[in-house]
């Protein structure tokens, strides 16, 4: 998924900007679509200046590789979940997300699993009106408590 976050093109609604700056970010599931990514970017940013009779000049900087659980270490963290907060306070087994950690560094280098540990009904995580909720501490310290002394 490529996302356009940032767009900068001169301060004047009646002056043509003599560059424009486009920022984003890129998450993908695997390394093959990542590729694929930064190869289109290239091929498209190229070709719509070109339309234009300008120049694109692209700097791609690749960010967290794509965050891939191990199956068995999955299974071994959700098991814990369930003990900690039962059956109804575990969801397993939902579609893949883009999470961009550096966590993703580790998952290339030993087998593991990412976990997320709800926080209530609260705006999302990178939005401005997100409120953490403290009462959530205990059960993550539970749950690394219970995966430390059983793995």
């Amino acid at each position: 998924m490529l996302s356009v976050t940032s767009i900068h093109a001169g301060d004047a609604y009646n002056v043509i900007p003599s560059e424009v700056v486009l920022k984003g970010t890129v998450r993908t599931l695997s390394e093959t679509n990542r590729d694929k990514i930064e190869s289109r970017v290239q091929a498209i940013a190229t070709s719509v200046a070109k339309v234009f009779g300008a120049e694109a000049e692209i700097e791609y900087r690749r960010g967290y590789p794509p965050t891939v659980d191990h199956p068995v270490q999955a299974r071994i963290l959700g098991d814990a979940a369930v003990r900690v907060a039962g059956d109804a306070g575990v969801q397993r087994d939902n579609a893949p997300i883009m999470a961009a950690e550096d966590f993703s560094y580790m998952l290339k280098a030993r087998p593991g699993a990412f976990v997320f540990i709800g926080n209530g009904m609260t705006a999302s995580l990178h939005h401005p009106e997100y409120d953490f909720n403290d009462n959530a501490l205990p059960i993550g310290f539970a749950l690394w408590v219970d995966l430390v002394t059983r793995e």
